[in-house]
């Protein structure tokens, strides 16, 4: 089915969010975090009433201690553990010992037992096993700081211990299964192992702070599935299809005074034709003043009209109407748009997702900007190098737009996931290098530390100018 029988006829009722790029968000959603159910963080794991239910449940059926497969899994743990400060979780290392001799009693079982065939001969070491595993699984789904969630399927949400064990339980290959959990995602088992080794090669010194920072922002990738990453850190978008970057883009990105958020949200259509909805500082700062100069010829000439509203049911208010001059002076706000054409800042085409922010990703005139090594210059959303090659890969199809009319919205096939993030940490040569903190966001790096540049994709900062 070619992508035009998705066209949509869509109404949408906006509020008064701040906006900072001008436009309405798509049916704003609440920012709000999930709240994380209470953790497993006993000083002694294996006292976990949630824990003793699971087993007691399902009369002390072991998960790690059943056979030599899900033995050689558990002794993967202390090596998952030791490293774990890396993952958020302060105390691995001491789970990592206590795993250790977990494991130690487990190969020296009481006279004439085994793992399988005594399980509650060594009930104690299995359970401190999987009380490391829930608090570990835990620790790498908790809440993150600092990121919107248009969409709050995309949030983390941390699971009950039941819930961990159940699916370690159930996995076929267990083994396969806590390699899976701890790697997360791609982008963040290459930055993790990369700092690790890095950090082993150092004498085990504690890690940058910058490295924690930037892992916790990543841990909420996804690791499977076709979804976008925008780093606003390296003005780069990438296209991924079950872990694997497809394709790639420099953007342009906000400027310091206002940074592109870190957010996840979900694109479900694309916008061919968009009007560009001024925002209103920038309507009161550079529009009135000219219009107040000039007069209302300027707003023809520039392809701005007066809207009621941000709505998609906006009329069009008579330009003579409006007092230029309180405008100007901040007493009064309108609401100004630009027309579709070859000179809207939106370009061609916009990809917008629910955001109670009004950002997205857009196409834009200005392409002589994607040449710049820096390129913070937008009010805070995200403008694409090659829209038409994103809108490609979005619909599947050729991106063309079903009329002439101004708003046309089309479905994709299958909603997309975009996660607008700042990694300012990457592996480069086996080490990890640094973009400039333009947002300064990062932590302050540790005294001493030697630091290697990010060279291969310039961050952002440098000179910004108006849109």
């Amino acid at each position: 089915m070619g992508y035009k029988a998705h066209i949509l006829t869509v109404t949408m009722a906006v509020t008064g969010a701040a906006l900072l790029c001008g436009a309405a968000p798509a049916v704003a959603a609440p920012a709000s975090m999930t709240l994380a159910p209470a953790l497993v963080t006993t000083s002694n794991p294996s006292s976990s009433p949630a824990i003793d239910a699971y087993y007691r449940v399902r009369g002390n059926a072991p998960i790690w201690l059943r056979d030599a497969s899900s033995l050689a899994a558990a002794r993967l743990l202390p090596a998952i553990l030791e490293r774990a400060p890396l993952d958020g979780l302060d105390t691995g290392p001491d789970l990592a010992r206590q795993v250790e001799a977990a494991l130690g009693r487990v190969a020296n079982p009481p006279p004439g037992t085994t793992p399988t065939t005594a399980p509650g001969a060594l009930l104690p070491e299995e359970k401190l096993i999987s009380a490391a595993w829930v608090r570990y699984v835990q620790a790498l789904k908790a809440p993150v700081a600092g990121i919107v969630y248009g969409d709050q399927s995309l949030s983390p949400k941390v699971p009950t211990p039941e819930r961990i064990l159940i699916d370690a339980g159930r996995a076929p290959s267990l083994l396969q299964h806590v390699q899976t959990v701890a790697a997360v995602n791609p982008i963040y088992a290459q930055l993790r192992d990369t700092a690790w080794r890095q950090m082993q090669a150092g004498g085990g010194l504690a890690a940058d702070p910058r490295v924690t920072a930037n892992l916790e922002r990543a841990r909420v990738l996804p690791s499977s599935g076709r979804y976008i990453v925008v780093n606003a850190a390296t003005a780069q978008l990438s296209m991924y299809e079950d872990g694997r970057a497809v394709d790639t883009m420099k953007v342009v990105v906000g400027k310091p005074k206002t940074p592109t958020p870190m957010l996840a949200g979900t694109i479900h259509y694309v916008t061919f034709n968009p009007y560009w909805n001024i925002p209103t500082d920038t309507a009161r700062e550079e529009v009135a003043p000219i219009v107040v100069k000039r007069g209302i010829a300027y707003l023809r000439a520039a392809r701005y009209e007066v809207a009621s509203d941000w709505t998609n049911q906006a009329t069009v208010v008579p330009a003579g109407d409006v007092d230029w001059k309180a405008v100007a002076a901040g007493t009064t706000e309108v609401h100004i748009r630009q027309l579709p054409g070859p000179a809207n800042m939106m370009g061609a085409i916009k990809f917008g997702f629910s955001n109670e922010l009004g950002i997205y990703l857009h196409d834009t005139p200005r392409k002589e900007l994607f040449a710049k090594a820096q390129r913070n210059f937008s009010h805070g959303c995200v403008r694409v190098e090659d829209a038409m090659r994103l809108g490609r890969w979005l619909l599947g199809a050729e991106p063309v737009a079903p009329s002439t009319e101004p708003e046309q919205f089309v479905l994709l096939p299958k909603a997309v996931p975009v996660y607008i993030t700042y990694l300012t940490a990457q592996p480069e040569g086996g080490r990890l290098a640094f973009a400039d903190d333009v947002y300064g966001r990062d932590p302050k790096p540790d005294a001493g530390l030697a630091e290697v540049k990010l060279a291969t994709v310039p961050g952002g900062g440098g000179t910004t100018v108006r849109p």
